[in-house]
């Protein structure tokens, strides 16, 4: 039997990359601005910190600006949201995260919100997830438009296909859905209460599987042929005490049914944080009115 074809987010990413730093310097060499991103971090939370220190890394290496602002867990809701005013108002910030989640005395969503849209590179902003759904242009979660970005690559029109998303997350699950929409798909969004998950995605051209259970989704509910994507990053326990990174989707079963799947990791992991970069590039040419590719509707 065949194996699935491994869909490489590493290799994707640091195409994207190479093309984000390209634009980058094409910016800075003809317009005299320099894109920079905001990233804000409460608390030490040990995933946070490295995610933080990940991106920090990949922001100056695409030649941006990278302002780091670590507060302590005891920053008060009132002190975070006049950082953000703060970073707002700041022309040599054009791009907003503040890493996720925050301290419980903090209300997240306040803190989403207390964010211009025009700089939420997170694109969490509601004025973002409406123009999201409505076809509008504004700035689209990463993850999501990562996996986007994979698919078209592998598939190249996905007019027609049927996509179950596993999850209704607002991150991942829902955005990803008016994604696929976008694309003409004809598109079920399944979760817990879905009843009979397996004979849903036994249906599916493409699954996407951002549901955040180890290895859930097994190899004998995937459609011969489907693309599987797989968002779910799950640590796990073995038996010698050690432990080992897996996805939504029991990848040894699946990769003997799929036509193509991506790995955990390597797969949608390293297109967050370039997605992210991506971002903050179109975030900037938009502010300066600059026309490049990256500031464009999704098409």
């Amino acid at each position: 039997m065949t194996q699935a074809k491994l869909i490489d987010g590493n290799e994707f990413s640091a195409g994207l990359r190479e093309q984000i730093t390209a634009r980058v310097q094409e910016i800075r060499d003809h317009h005299h601005v320099i894109p920079g991103l905001a990233v804000v971090l409460v608390g030490e939370d040990p995933a946070s910190q490295v995610y933080v220190r990940n991106k920090h890394k990949r922001t100056i290496e695409c030649g941006m600006n990278s302002f780091e602002h670590r507060l302590p867990v005891d920053t008060s809701e009132h002190q975070l949201l006049n950082l953000i005013e703060g970073l707002n108002d700041d022309p040599a910030v054009h791009g907003i995260l503040v890493q996720l989640p925050v301290p419980k005395h903090i209300d997240a969503e306040k803190v989403i919100e207390a964010i211009r849209p025009d700089k939420d590179v997170d694109g969490f902003h509601p004025m973002n997830v409406g123009k999201l759904a409505s076809g509008g242009l504004g700035l689209i979660p990463c993850t999501p438009l990562g996996s986007m970005m994979l698919l078209r690559d592998h598939l190249g029109s996905l007019s027609g296909l049927k996509a179950v998303v596993i999850g209704r997350s607002n991150i991942v699950g829902k955005p990803m859905a008016h994604l696929l929409i976008r694309e003409s798909c004809t598109v079920t969004i399944a979760h817990s209460r879905t009843r009979d998950l397996p004979a849903e995605v036994r249906a599916a051209d493409i699954v996407i599987a951002a549901v955040g259970q180890p290895e859930m989704v097994r190899g004998d509910w995937i459609k011969p042929g489907a693309t599987v994507i797989d968002v779910g990053i799950n640590r796990i326990a073995l038996p010698d005490g050690k432990s080992k990174l897996v996805g939504d989707v029991n990848f040894a079963e699946a990769v003997q049914v799929a036509g193509a799947i991506t790995p955990v990791p390597g797969g949608v992991g390293p297109m967050t944080i370039a997605c992210l970069l991506r971002n903050t590039l179109t975030a900037c040419a938009r502010l300066h009115r600059l026309d490049i590719p990256e500031a464009k509707p999704w098409s």
